[in-house]
């Protein structure tokens, strides 16, 4: 049988940071699985390829979601990544860290070592920010962040307009002050998508210590009594079993991880039993706590000079991809969203609690699934909230692992969050009617004129809103009775095995997720090395 000192399941955004760290003690065995292919192809690694992964059948798990009651029963579709990078290999390169706030109510939630000072210099560590280092800023560090290459007229008219209505413009929001407007920045290095394995494994692979696997789909976790001692793969169509002498570390992902935890008969016994799976340990906070940012998207007609949809759709889209293939740069360089607005829903917030992104152009979905440009002129603008009351669950569809699993949001189940959307849908519009951007715009094209009253703007809502595909929380870390991991992230009740991922979080972040899921990789992979658990005595 195989045997491995560590074993890290899920080349993500958080698994590709703890490889590349544990692999640095040559005495040591790393074996990194990823259930999906390599990633390095064209349209992962053009920046506005993102569009045609959405749907991808290879790089791409493709969830959905349970019908929501409170959405007129539709079942929403969830896009996470299933290749080397996880999601960073198929998601909009958006790189924001959260607000301070955040990660001090971490610390507060029973997290020692993850308030905001604390994770600071490993946010520094991980990046090589182009633009500069300083007391908040990184370079040098292995994840690539940058500025659009591409900057139009109609993000700064959108800045400008936002500032007039009071909110303050930011030159990095990643510097030390987070609420206000400003240019978001992305995970692009000369105009290529920097994932989270181009940043911190690609380089390292000549490592004779590190093994990594791709189209092996882990079947569950094993345990000699409450200890992990190896896990179950299916490759090449054979089950075997792989063993771990120190320590496996799952980073899964929000979904995933949770699953791959309650096959391995780890969980809440009521989702493990009535499937006949052996209960191991009863962790009643494993797939519970979900989160998620619910998002809703309008789009506005626009004078042509304002949006690059031209250029993406018929003959000059064919001289725009020469152009990138040329020198990497233009359009097709672009991360999801130029700008970003961080704004209060109401007076009592204690800081921001509304994301809304600016992007000059606009797109349809085809029933097909295709993302595709559209023809006119178009300027789209988001929201959602950023700190959400409504949780979710994840649980167990039958004993199979092919099976995926069942994700239930829950959206739009408290009236709060209901009140904070509508709040952002009228900030959208506050804004866009407001010189210089409005000269720019020709018309409200979604929602429309005719979504004028709150009970209007909730219909609308429940017909269109969406994910912006941000699941956290559901193996939170914390102290109390439904958290599942400890500020070590240390399984609670189980010895050797860790989660380092998204699901960790007590609760979200105020933005875009993969920062600070990267962050977690990597100070994730530092207390494993600092804490340094022993061969187990089987091994010798």
């Amino acid at each position: 049988m195989e045997v491995y000192d560590y074993i890290i399941v899920g080349a993500g955004s958080s698994g590709n940071p703890v490889a590349r760290a544990l692999s640095e003690d040559s005495s040591v065995k790393v074996l990194l699985l990823e259930a999906g292919p390599h990633a390095d192809r064209f349209w992962v690694n053009t920046p506005a390829g993102m569009a045609k992964l959405y749907f991808d059948k290879l790089l791409n798990w493709n969830y959905h979601t349970e019908p929501m009651a409170k959405l007129e029963g539709r079942s929403m579709y969830w896009p996470r990544g299933k290749a080397l990078g996880g999601s960073s290999s198929i998601n909009g390169m958006v790189f924001i860290r959260g607000h301070r706030n955040d990660f001090d109510s971490w610390r507060d939630l029973g997290n020692p070592g993850w308030g905001y000072e604390d994770v600071l210099p490993y946010f520094r560590d991980m990046e090589h920010f182009e633009r500069r280092s300083d007391k908040w800023r990184g370079q040098g560090g292995p994840l690539w962040v940058s500025d659009p290459v591409v900057k139009l007229k109609s993000s700064f008219d959108f800045i400008e307009a936002a500032t007039r209505l009071e909110i303050p413009e930011r030159e990095d929001m990643n510097g030390a002050e987070h609420d206000g407007v400003g240019f978001m920045q992305h995970t692009i290095k000369n105009g290529r998508r920097f994932s989270a394995y181009s940043a911190f494994t690609r380089p390292v692979t000549g490592r004779p210590n590190l093994t990594i696997r791709t189209a092996v789909e882990v079947q569950r976790v094993l345990f000699e009594g409450h200890t992990a001692t190896g896990v179950e793969v299916l490759e090449n169509g054979s089950l075997r079993k792989i063993e771990a002498a120190r320590e496996i570390i799952l980073s899964c992902g929000a979904i995933n991880t949770p699953k791959l935890l309650m096959l391995s008969g780890v969980g809440p016994a009521s989702e493990i039993i009535p499937h006949g799976i052996p209960l191991v340990l009863e962790r009643p906070g494993v797939g519970r706590n979900l989160q998620d940012h619910f998002y809703i998207h309008t789009g506005w007609r626009s004078t042509t000079d304002s949006s690059y949809n031209a250029s993406l759709v018929g003959l000059w889209k064919y001289w725009e991809g020469f152009k990138y293939l040329m020198t990497h740069k233009g359009y097709l360089a672009l991360g999801s969203s130029q700008v970003a607005a961080f704004v209060k829903s109401r007076p009592e917030e204690p800081y921001a609690d509304l994301q809304i992104s600016f992007r000059p152009m606009t797109f349809q979905f085809l029933p097909s699934g295709e993302a595709r440009v559209e023809k006119e002129p178009g300027l789209g603008v988001s929201v959602y909230q950023l700190r959400p009351r409504t949780t979710g669950t994840v649980t167990l569809r039958s004993a199979h692992a092919s099976d995926k699993a069942v994700c239930t949001p829950n959206f739009l189940n408290h009236g709060d969050d209901v009140e904070a959307m509508i709040s952002g849908i009228k900030k959208i519009r506050e804004i866009m009617n407001t010189e210089p951007i409005r000269s720019r715009v020709l018309g409200e094209d979604v929602p429309g004129s005719n979504v004028k009253t709150d009970e209007d703007i909730y219909r609308f809502m429940e017909k269109t809103g969406n994910s912006a595909h941000h699941q956290v929380g559901t193996c939170k870390m914390g102290s109390d009775a439904m958290s599942v991991v400890d500020e070590r992230l240390r399984f609670r009740g189980l010895e050797r095995l860790r989660v380092v991922d998204a699901s960790v979080m007590p609760h979200l972040t105020s933005g875009n997720t993969n920062a600070p899921s990267i962050m977690i990789g990597v100070k994730g992979a530092h207390m494993i090395k600092a804490d340094a658990v022993c061969r187990r005595t089987s091994h010798g």
